[in-house]
């Protein structure tokens, strides 16, 4: 069982400069973490990290490492010093992918490996994975009848999303199991948190996937995110509940971080109410065909 947290303690947020990323930084330095190592994609903007409340303060050390997380050494640089581990990185597209393997899966797997190798050679207490919901659906074979509403226990059907080309369900799913195997391998302390649909203002400048889900849905789109869907959670839930589980001692497994299991349509219904001066659709059939709420 891990000790509890110190907020001293040095912790290494991978994908820092990103939207929960970014978060999670910023939620690190409002509880008194003096030591953050920010790893960023090489050649991307820090400076909004930099300008991050609390980021210059006397006593704040968050200093920023350039880290593919596909480059070890680069990684294992970013990750030595510390007690604790954030793995945020994973590449996200709102584009198809032209190579699934290399944009998508290959970067998710062999990134998560290489900092959960690097977090072993440098003794870390214990890694926090940002997985995701999508490595939880599409599950088709989930029998709402006998197992209920949806939940940590489900994994995502990795042949139904390959069938479809939904590749970042695929890629997050392979990264998360090779997160596990690692883990229990080498007897590394890991705790995944897999949040739904992650909405709130954003702290950097382009639009992130799970925004642009929002965005597109007030421009009129009627996409029913079949794949994807499985309720919404605010940002800053995710970064509060993250360093929640480095902090405490009991934390173990899976956490499903999501405001309810409910279908798409019902959250389009809610968006339609708050915003009527835009051109919502409103969903007249299920999204997700036989989801329990």
């Amino acid at each position: 069982m891990a000790a509890a947290a110190n907020p001293k303690e040095a912790v290494c947020v991978t994908g820092a400069n990103g939207f929960i990323g970014l978060w999670l930084v910023r939620t690190l330095l409002e509880d008194g973490y003096t030591r953050v190592h920010a790893a960023i994609y090489p050649g991307s903007d820090p400076n909004h990290l930099l300008s991050l409340p609390g980021a210059t303060s006397r006593g704040v050390v968050l200093q920023v490492y350039e880290a593919d997380i596909l480059d070890y050494p680069a990684v294992l640089k970013a990750v030595e010093g510390c007690q604790g581990v954030f793995h945020v990185a994973s590449p996200c597209s709102l584009e198809d992918p032209k190579d699934p393997d290399k944009e998508l899966v290959r970067p998710a797997v062999q990134g998560t490996l290489n900092v959960l190798e690097a977090a072993r050679s440098a003794k870390v207490r214990r890694v926090v994975l940002t997985s995701s919901i999508s490595a939880m659906v599409p599950n088709p074979n989930w029998d709402p009848k006998t197992q209920g509403p949806f939940n940590e226990s489900s994994w995502t059907d990795l042949e139904y999303c390959k069938a479809r080309h939904k590749w970042y369900p695929v890629s997050k799913t392979l990264a998360e199991k090779a997160a596990w195997g690692y883990a229990e391998e080498h007897g590394l302390d890991v705790v995944a948190i897999n949040p739904a649909a992650c909405l709130g203002p954003m702290l950097q400048p382009n639009l992130n996937a799970s925004c642009a889900v929002l965005l597109q849905l007030l421009q009129g789109s009627k996409d029913t995110q079949e794949y994807h869907w499985l309720g919404a959670v605010h940002v800053k839930d995710v970064a509060k509940a993250q360093i929640l589980l480095f902090q405490s001692p009991v934390a173990s497994g899976r956490y499903l971080c999501t405001n309810g299991i409910y279908q798409f349509s019902q959250f389009a219904q809610t968006v339609s109410k708050l915003f009527p001066h835009y051109p919502v659709h409103r969903f007249a059939e299920e999204t997700q065909q036989g989801l329990v709420p």
